[in-house]
């Protein structure tokens, strides 16, 4: 089989072979490869925590604490943590495999393990997970997948992409059965406490993909083919908003005043609850969609969770030719154009992005190319994607402008800021040749761009964190899920984890 025409199917049958049998007890590695030592495991130099002054982003009442509810880490999807993640001084890294199942979306319970969302070709597992063995501790199957339906499994977002945990350790989990699961993550295991129907709602050729709750703790969701719907958490009644032939394949966001932010295909739009409970519209604003869904893309349309910043601001990316641009907008106001100012990223015919800008403090966010990542296939046999992670600030007078770029290439990472140490965290991956696929986790300076260190991973598509996300917990080990399990990386003892 040439390089051209390998498929998803063929290197994920590659994968299942490779990977042992997965233990709940003591979990297996990440299986190497003889070709790990073709490249030296650590470059660089160990950083010195450089904390970012920052105004810290609102606790949301019903949510668990900043840092631990979801995939972004709080309801302004920020992609920001006040801890301090690894600095590179004597970094000790570990791996499980669970078989071939990632956990894309991760929360830290009130006991600091790891609650993980983990997709495999058989459907959804809910799993909780001890943060420094990376042993299971309990695993609670919550969606099936129809195989047969699906042209890649690796691509399908439906019910199991995205959850959020809330304070009183309950996890609210999408499923394929157009449901949202109540889950008790208790001492020992996870338990099924309740439900809400959703799909008298939702018809049966489309599916859910993104849960918030508003300020109130209404539940809010989003469909794939754009609808928004509210559950109100004390009857299960369902409502919903229609925004026909546009499409939502990213996550949502919220703040104090009752919105919840959502991207479509072809908007960003601001969503409430009004005083019957039903979902309308409070604002949107059309974004330049371009003309086709770019490699490295979902869909037509940005590829980015709306971040929310400060008290007035929201910004996401667009999908416009021949550069997509970084967008900033108003949230208040009630003018018919809340663009604030926009500005292209990377290089003419090579920018994309399917993961959420990273805030990193101030006025300023944090955005990783993606173009040309169209499946695993596309980083095998020392292949990669368009480079480039860039620093976006927004001037006083208005203007936005691009403060570095760097030329790392991240295929499909979504990157995260500690801004505890001053650090952007994203998962590279360095074209190579034909028997070296490494991956490294690797720590950007986010005030000058520079990459201070990078640390391998290993070697081969099991490595591949294909669109999930990195991960800071509490005690500032950092956390990469990839399809075949997860990876742990701490400094040395005595080496500076913690607040900063």
């Amino acid at each position: 089989m040439t390089p051209a025409r390998l498929t998803a199917a063929a290197l994920l049958a590659a994968l299942v072979a490779l990977l042992p049998v997965a233990a709940t007890s003591s979990p297996l590695p990440i299986p190497p490869l003889p070709t790990d030592l073709l490249r030296e495991p650590f470059s660089g130099t160990p950083a010195t925590a450089q904390p970012i002054a920052h105004a810290p982003v609102p606790e949301h009442p019903v949510l668990a604490a900043n840092g631990t509810s979801s995939m972004h880490d709080d309801a302004y999807a920020s992609d920001a943590y006040e801890v301090s993640g690894p600095l590179g001084r004597d970094l000790q890294v570990r791996s499980a495999t669970y078989g071939v199942s990632e956990c894309a979306t991760v929360a830290f319970d009130s006991r600091h393990r790891i609650l993980g969302l983990c997709g495999g070709l058989e459907g959804f597992t809910l799993r909780l997970i001890d943060p420094t063995t990376l042993q299971q501790i309990a695993q609670l199957r919550t969606s099936t997948r129809d195989l047969l339906s699906l042209s890649n499994p690796f691509s399908d977002i439906c019910g199991g992409t995205y959850f959020y945990l809330d304070r009183d350790d309950v996890a609210y989990v999408l499923t394929t059965a157009r449901q949202i699961w109540k889950v008790r993550v208790g001492a020992t295991g996870l338990t099924r406490i309740g439900s809400y129907d959703v799909s008298a709602e939702v018809p049966g050729d489309d599916c859910v993909v993104a849960t918030m709750p508003d300020w109130s703790g209404r539940i809010f969701f989003a469909t794939q083919q754009g609808r928004v719907g509210v559950v109100d958490p004390a009857t299960g009644r369902v409502k919903v908003l229609e925004f026909p032939g546009e499409g939502i394949f990213n996550s949502l966001a919220g703040d104090e005043t009752g919105a919840i932010y959502v991207v479509t295909t072809h908007r960003l739009a601001a969503v409430e609850a009004d005083a019957s409970g039903a979902p309308v519209l409070r604002w949107s604003q059309p974004y330049d969609r371009g003309t086709r869904t770019k490699p490295g893309q979902l869909s037509q349309g940005s590829g980015t969770t709306p971040t929310l910043i400060g008290h007035d601001l929201v910004a996401i990316t667009d999908n416009a030719e021949p550069r997509m641009h970084v967008v900033f907008y108003r949230r208040t106001g009630t003018g018919p154009d809340r663009e604030v100012c926009r500005v292209p990223v990377f290089d003419d015919g090579a920018s994309a992005t399917e993961n959420s800008l990273a805030w990193a403090g101030g006025r300023s966010v944090l955005v990783e190319n993606n173009y040309g990542y169209a499946g695993i296939q596309s980083t095998v046999l020392g292949r990669t994607t368009a480079p480039g992670v860039a620093r976006v600030d927004l001037d006083d007078d208005g203007s936005c402008h691009v403060a570095w770029t760097n030329p790392v290439s991240a295929p499909t990472s979504v990157p995260k800021v500690s801004l505890g140490n001053g650090l952007l965290y994203v998962y590279t991956k360095p074209a190579s040749h034909l028997l070296d696929d490494s991956w490294y986790l690797t720590a950007i300076d986010v005030r000058t761009g520079a990459t201070r260190w990078s640390q391998r991973t290993g070697n081969g598509i099991q490595w591949n964190n294909h669109y999930a996300s990195i991960y800071l917990g509490p005690d500032g080990a950092a956390y990469v899920p990839t399809v075949a399990g997860l990876i742990r990386f701490q400094d040395g003892s005595g080496a500076g984890a913690g607040t900063g």
